[in-house]
């Protein structure tokens, strides 16, 4: 199934904000193997949605960033622009 780059884009926020949040937990809470599960399950999908996304429309983090001849990521329309 192919997102849009909205749909995309929307996904990777809320699987995002997941990991951020259980972080968060583990932070008071270093032991709870369930959180532990659940952080490397969103972790897993968060990178995995990272990694689509700049196939199709170009890294949002550097680490997804693929620099071939010409470093050109930094000229190119930001996710929250408007294109037109």
């Amino acid at each position: 199934m192919r997102y849009s780059k909205k749909e995309l884009l929307d996904y990777i926020n809320v699987v995002s904000f997941a990991v951020d949040d259980v972080k968060l937990y583990l932070d008071t809470h270093p032991t709870d193997e369930a959180a532990i599960e659940y952080f490397n399950n969103y972790q897993k999908a968060r990178n995995q949605a990272l990694k689509e996304y700049a196939a199709a429309f170009g890294p949002l983090t550097i680490d997804t960033a693929v620099i071939r001849s010409e470093f050109t990521w930094a000229t190119q329309h930001w996710p929250w622009e408007w294109e037109g």
